[in-house]
């Protein structure tokens, strides 16, 4: 077999895992992408024959590749990620997915409320945090990524674990179905009471339009009732999909994504709603007019 497709063999054995930890570690459909496709030419450049465990090092030379696209991200950044109102890029399929790949994918999933979240770490408390508590790499191995000892990189991801504590269970699907259709069908029908009435009281909505001036930040379940009250006019236009591995909605116009919308349930309603509205970005993400 020639050597070249041999290594791309090999690495394509771990591309699933490194997609996993780029889509964690940037939030980013194609930053993750871009950051795997880099992850492969250092792999090209390097003697991967001296390579004695290809898994850690793929995963080493990823994280170093996200935690710069990370500070750069931050170094950009005209305010801080809390004052902003910005949804990570979804990740959206069919309900009943036949793509065993895709289907994997979506199930292996992280919930955008758990993102939204991460977003607001400082680069390297979210690669320790990613690393260890998601994919199990040990501090020893994490520590020379981000040039501290083992001892710090441990803090730094508590510091994580406490900002994410309680965020990102993932939900019973058959409840979080029936909550997504009495949404719809609330919205479809304009019947505010029972809109309101599926809202946890300290519901939160996000909406990221992609301008600062229509993107928005709601809270308390009136509030984001009447912003949800306006989704009437498109809600013939949406159907259910699998956002992030879970029950949402995916709108669509004349073959065009217009949003998508996750939600996370809680014991009292829907406590969360993440509205990505943002047009170029949602060019990006692929086929998701075909859902079905």
């Amino acid at each position: 077999m020639d050597p070249h497709d041999f290594l791309a063999g090999r690495f394509e054995e771990h591309r699933g895992r490194l997609r996993g930890v780029a889509y964690r570690m940037l939030g980013s459909v194609s930053e993750a992408e871009d950051a795997v496709q880099e992850t492969w030419i250092r792999l090209g450049r390097s003697d991967a024959d001296e390579v004695e465990n290809l898994g850690g090092w793929l995963t080493t030379v990823l994280s170093r590749v996200c935690l710069d696209l990370l500070r750069s991200r931050a170094s950009r950044a005209e305010e801080p990620l809390e004052t902003r109102t910005h949804v990570p890029d979804p990740l959206v399929g069919a309900l009943e997915d036949s793509d065993p790949e895709e289907q994997a994918l979506l199930a292996d999933s992280v919930g955008l409320a758990l993102l939204v979240v991460l977003e607001t770490l400082t680069p390297a408390e979210r690669l320790a945090f990613v690393l260890h508590d998601t994919f199990a790499v040990p501090f020893d191995d994490i520590a020379p990524m981000l040039g501290r000892t083992p001892a710090a990189t441990r803090q730094l991801a508590s510091r994580a674990r406490r900002r994410v504590r309680g965020v990102g269970t993932m939900p019973d699907p058959d409840r979080q179905r029936r909550v997504v259709d009495a949404f719809l069908a609330a919205s479809r029908s304009g019947d505010f009471e029972a809109l309101l009435g599926l809202l946890d009281p300290e519901v939160t909505l996000r909406a990221d339009t992609g301008a600062a001036d229509s993107s928005c930040l709601i809270r308390g379940a009136r509030a984001v009732a009447n912003q949800a009250f306006s989704f009437q006019r498109m809600a013939v236009h949406a159907r259910p999909a699998l956002v992030n591995g879970v029950p949402g909605v995916l709108t669509v116009v004349a073959g065009r994504a217009m949003s998508v919308m996750d939600f996370t349930v809680g014991p009292h309603g829907i406590t969360e709603l993440n509205i990505l509205a943002d047009p170029d970005r949602l060019a990006r993400l692929n086929h998701l007019s075909d859902v079905p």
